[in-house]
């Protein structure tokens, strides 16, 4: 068990190990869509690649999914086991809509595991961002 001081610092030295590992701009949260992001994510148990679409609004929220959905064989044949969420529920409580896939396993805080998180995050997250860049014109059109 590692107290909140050595979590952290691992966390830390896990973000910018995998920033030097692959240096290059990810797309992230310059979608140019409000409320709608790329994520990456890792905790003591997974590590994960994710759309969320995060409006207030749930007609725009959905609006936004159901581009997703029309653009899903794509995306399922760049990212296989890619899972689409239309209400996914946030520790918060807030209910968003969230495109991810998983790699189960992981840990932040097993340095054993971060190269495989790392070529996870790189291989996915680089799919994700090309069939979106591809796409961008649809997905904006609402």
């Amino acid at each position: 068990m590692f107290s909140k001081k050595e979590s952290a610092r691992l966390r830390q030295e896990f973000w910018t190990s995998f920033g030097k590992s692959f240096p290059r701009k990810w797309l992230l949260y310059n979608t140019k869509i409000k409320d709608l992001s790329l994520k990456f994510h890792a905790d003591r148990k997974r590590a994960a690649v994710m759309i969320d679409i995060e409006m207030k609004d749930p007609l725009f929220r959905e609006a936004y999914f159901n581009k997703f959905l029309v653009l899903k064989p794509l995306f399922i044949k760049a990212v296989p086991g890619l899972i689409f969420e239309p209400e996914y529920a946030l520790n918060n409580t807030k209910i968003i809509s969230r495109i991810y896939k998983e790699l189960p396993d992981v840990s932040i805080h097993n340095k054993n595991t971060w190269r495989e998180i790392y070529s996870f995050f790189n291989e996915n997250m680089h799919k994700l961002e090309t069939i979106f860049k591809e796409n961008d014109d649809f997905i904006k059109d609402i």
